[in-house]
């Protein structure tokens, strides 16, 4: 069995030698197929890795901490006096940091409605204590001067809003001039850009306007103004007490956010015997990173099952012409004693052979695709550079392992699938018929 198999094999590639021209068109076919497959699903896995990329960067890996009010008539010790005591702690803060180690950063702040003044012009606006890592999170850019740093907490500098620099210098550079906020002057440091305002998601994520905004250091903000903010209310002095307004966690997998989450409430249960925070995950963003996700497998699918048509139609159709121009070669087989079982082996071991070594070259160019992509978009770029879009400067593609794996399978399967039909057809001649074929 074992040497009518091996002589079958053997007749199948001198067959092929004998038709180098047509052999070496068939690969091709498969060798086109196959590198097409490793490079989409590598370009498509570029993009989609940088649309992943920027639905993290919209908050996709955040946990929102927020303070709120908790319900009137709730469990609070101080239910009956004018001054509302509520919200997260600086304690939480450092609870957080200290009891959950896949935090790759947490970001405190403490946020309210102040006036600036700056000679007879004045804007109403959110001061906002932050730290260093606020401007990264809201994906701020410093326009004139520079941020909040490590040297200025406790100090009395501020960073103002596109919005808020313009209603309080209208004509002349903020950086170094003094405001006053509140009772007290700070000095401006930094201005930011325009920034579009934030849309609200669902509610997971609340419109954000970062126009009129002014940004000074925590810790100036507990010094200078403090925890406790009166208001004059129906002639009435009320109070709230609130040391951080939001907590923003950030971690490095999508898969942890809800586990991440689960851990903060628990931890925070603990120490808050009132419903005085919320615990948001955006929970819309991550299903759009997942349909993002679910279209670019898709569309890579359909990719690789056009491959596997066009190729396995080709394959079919010289596999069909060999079988016609063989056939009086397979009659004199056929009396020689040659089954059809042997007859199909012989023609799929050349269908095989060719797709294989279609399937091993198409991989081997494929794995190219990341420096021949590089060196096309240099050359473009060094001929017209304005020409291609920004987005192409800074996609990569990234080859999929299993690519590599499903373009292997598909030219081996081709050769088995499209072979069959041309080799059954070979095999079930009649050798009386096929001998007088001329």
């Amino acid at each position: 069995m074992n040497s009518n198999l091996l002589q079958t094999i053997r007749l199948g590639l001198k067959s092929l030698r004998l038709q180098k021209m047509r052999a070496s068109l068939a690969a091709l076919g498969i060798f086109i197929g196959t590198t097409t497959v490793i490079w989409l699903v590598a370009m498509g896995e570029g993009v989609s890795h940088r649309a992943q990329q920027q639905i993290k960067d919209l908050g996709a890996t955040n946990i929102i901490i927020r303070s709120k009010e908790p319900p009137a008539g709730g469990d609070s010790r101080d239910s009956n006096s004018r001054v509302k005591s509520y919200g997260l702690l600086r304690a939480d803060y450092e609870r957080i940091l200290s009891n959950i180690p896949n935090i790759r950063r947490a970001v405190p702040m403490r946020e309210l409605r102040f006036e600036l003044r700056r000679d007879n012009r004045t804007a109403d606006a959110k001061l906002v204590g932050c730290s260093e890592d606020y401007l990264t999170l809201n994906q701020l850019e410093i326009a004139r001067g520079r941020w909040l740093g490590p040297s200025d907490r406790g100090e009395k500098v501020v960073v103002l809003a596109d919005g808020t620099a313009r209603r309080l210098f209208p004509y002349e550079d903020p950086i170094g001039r003094v405001i006053w906020v509140g009772s007290e002057f700070y000095v401006v440091v930094g201005q930011t850009r325009p920034r579009t305002a934030s849309a609200a998601i669902g509610g997971s994520l609340d419109a954000r306007d970062y126009s009129l905004d002014a940004y000074i250091p925590l810790k100036t903000l507990r010094h200078r103004v403090g925890d406790l903010v009166m208001t004059r209310t129906g002639g009435m002095f009320q109070g709230e007490w609130v040391e951080l307004s939001q907590i923003t966690v950030t971690i490095d997998e999508i898969e942890e956010i809800d586990e991440t989450a689960s851990i903060i409430e628990t931890l925070l249960k603990k120490y808050h015997t009132k419903d005085d925070y919320a615990v948001v995950v955006p929970k819309e963003l991550l299903r759009q990173a997942e349909r993002t996700r679910a279209m670019f497998n898709v569309l890579l699918v359909v990719i690789a099952g056009i491959s596997l048509l066009v190729g396995g139609i080709g394959i079919m159709n010289i596999m069909l012409a060999t079988v016609t121009e063989r056939t009086r070669e397979i009659g004199i087989r056929r009396a020689l004693g040659a089954t059809r079982r042997h007859i199909i082996q012989q023609f799929l071991t050349e269908t095989v052979v060719l797709t294989a070594s279609g399937g091993l070259l198409g991989v081997l160019f494929g794995l190219l695709c990341g420096p021949f992509f590089r060196a096309l978009r240099a050359s473009v770029t060094w001929i017209s550079p304005d020409l291609l879009p920004a987005v192409v400067h800074t996609l990569e593609p990234r080859i999929a392992p299993w690519s590599v794996i499903l373009s292997l399978c598909i030219s081996i399967g081709v050769g088995v699938l499209f072979g069959i039909y041309p080799a059954r057809r070979a095999a079930w001649m009649d050798p009386i018929e096929a001998l007088r074929h001329e």
